[in-house]
């Protein structure tokens, strides 16, 4: 992933949502671009200086040049603008690769309108007054943004790093979109050490393994049954000499083929209570009138 570091692209678009914020992926990608002898600005928004440059190198911290609008925000607004704040840190950089870290762009997008934020991006890869490429690394929280704010800024990245996770690891999808080749997207799986370096690791199984541990006793399904799913010998017999309903023996067909055999062998005799009640012209009482 830190491949995305010896490009020459203007903006490196650091994407992060609630779940997995990726402010200490920013600070773990300023330290290895300050161990490469370049220099970085910071522009500082969401947090106190303090608080973010907590947890560096002292090597690291001497190499950063930070901007911090954090603890007046109104009055860098107000003097220079949420774009003018932009350009201003590049003034008085010295000569050579430059790299201006954001924290964060969605601070930016609270305070301009999206089109200018999007020109000024765009111009400063193409700053002549600084003597050198500069690359901007932007920290932007995807979800607090609609679709239309998030597609203008994703058009102008060189690269695209989306903060995640699975299985318990941090990823890093790292997408490079090429408009005339085919785009490579890659996806890293690292930790992050309390010195803010980066510890890669080997893309996990999606399935973990069984435990092939000691085997655990066959356990009897029938063993509290209180009924018994096993016949005997003589059970089974006497299940056999059984007919079945639906079997039709010799009896039957000659007492269905010949009902006036079966009539004179059985006979049907009725005799109504006290409480019955015969009705002539409705014998069956099945009418209500």
């Amino acid at each position: 992933m830190l491949q995305i570091l010896a490009s020459r692209g203007d903006l490196v678009l650091l994407r992060d949502s609630v779940e997995w914020e990726g402010r200490s992926l920013l600070k773990a990608l300023i330290r290895e671009v300050a161990l490469k002898g370049e220099q970085v600005q910071v522009l500082g928004c969401e947090v106190s200086e303090e608080v973010f440059r907590e947890g560096l190198d002292s090597d690291t911290n001497s190499r950063l040049v930070y901007h911090d609008i954090f603890r007046d925000p109104q009055g860098w607004t107000g003097n220079w603008g949420p774009l003018g704040i932009l350009r201003a840190c590049l003034r008085g950089a010295e000569p050579g690769p430059c790299t201006l870290a954001v924290d964060s762009l969605s601070w930016l997008l609270l305070h301009a309108p999206c089109s200018a934020l999007c020109q000024t991006l765009r111009a400063l890869g193409h700053d002549n007054s600084h003597p050198g490429r500069v690359r901007v690394l932007g920290l932007l929280h995807e979800d607090v943004h609609g679709p239309g704010p998030l597609g203008a800024l994703r058009s102008l990245a060189q690269i695209e790093v989306t903060v995640g996770g699975n299985l318990g690891f941090t990823t890093a999808q790292v997408f490079h979109p090429k408009p005339r080749h085919r785009s490579i997207e890659q996806t890293y799986w690292f930790s992050i050490l309390p010195n803010f370096s980066l510890e890669f690791h080997k893309e996990p199984l999606l399935e973990p393994r069984p435990h092939r541990g000691p085997q655990s006793p066959t356990v009897d399904a029938m063993a509290d049954l209180t009924f018994n799913v096993h016949l005997s010998k003589k059970e089974r017999e006497a299940r056999d000499t059984l007919a079945l309903p639906f079997h039709f023996s010799s009896e039957k067909q000659q007492s269905l083929l010949h009902p006036a055999l079966a009539s004179s062998t059985s006979q049907i005799f009725y005799e109504p209570d006290a409480d019955d009640y015969l009705d002539q012209e409705d014998p069956d009482d099945d009418l209500d009138i």
